[in-house]
């Protein structure tokens, strides 16, 4: 089964075409002041309107209200809406009502507790990324290069919906995928050479290791 995979954070016309020409089923733009990858609206619907029908286009907001919402859907018209905050059950319904997106909430996880918070979610939220927790001083929620213990998700109820996200890279998306079976993954900073630059060789390298992993997986299912 093909991998879902997520460039989230673009900032450029020359990645978000190599995104796509590589596969990308998903395209991230992230609108967050304190992220080296944040995007005004209208430069994001610039970019956006290269691949449109091509990727979903998915706007990654942390704790935004309905006037930054409000902006950032007219001007990138995007397919999926990504809370990266804190937002609560009742926010994520709100969200929904007033611009008929569905939207995938962002979770933060370190250990077996904190795969609880994904149960008051269940049917609210179209779809979960989980990510590992912020490392100490980091003002980022996401998108810090950091793991989490992929063997946390054995516990998950099979019908939850999720991409895995959190340091993943050309090194570990092999691993990652032999141990969680993600259906789809997001990556951001792995394929970057410095903070919010994507890199297009590494963006091969990853795209490669995807591949590669998935082949694995398909000759090892076959001789069972």
């Amino acid at each position: 089964m093909k991998t879902e995979v997520k460039i989230c954070g673009l900032k450029t016309a020359e990645a978000v075409d190599h995104a796509v020409a590589l596969g990308a089923s998903h395209t991230g733009f992230i609108f967050f002041a304190k992220s080296p990858r944040n995007l005004e609206p209208d430069d994001a619907g610039r970019l956006a309107d290269r691949i449109r029908g091509k990727a979903k286009i998915v706007a990654v907001t942390v704790d935004a209200d309905n006037d930054d919402l409000d902006e950032i859907v007219a001007a990138l018209n995007p397919d999926i809406l990504q809370l990266h905050g804190r937002e609560t059950p009742d926010r994520v319904l709100t969200v929904k009502a007033v611009y008929g997106l569905p939207v995938m909430k962002a979770l933060s996880i370190r250990n077996a507790d904190d795969l609880k918070k994904v149960e008051p979610y269940i049917g609210i939220a179209d779809r979960f990324l989980f990510d590992a927790k912020p490392p100490a001083g980091s003002e980022l929620p996401g998108g810090n290069g950091v793991s989490f213990d992929w063997t946390l998700l054995d516990a998950l109820d099979g019908s939850v919906d999720y991409m895995l996200s959190g340091g993943l890279n050309v090194n570990n998306i092999g691993e990652a995928l032999a141990q969680t079976r993600a259906r789809a993954i997001d990556t951001s900073s792995g394929v970057e050479s410095a903070p919010g630059v994507k890199d297009l060789k590494l963006m091969d390298a990853f795209f490669d290791a995807v591949r590669h992993a998935e082949a694995v997986t398909a000759r090892s299912g076959s001789k069972t």
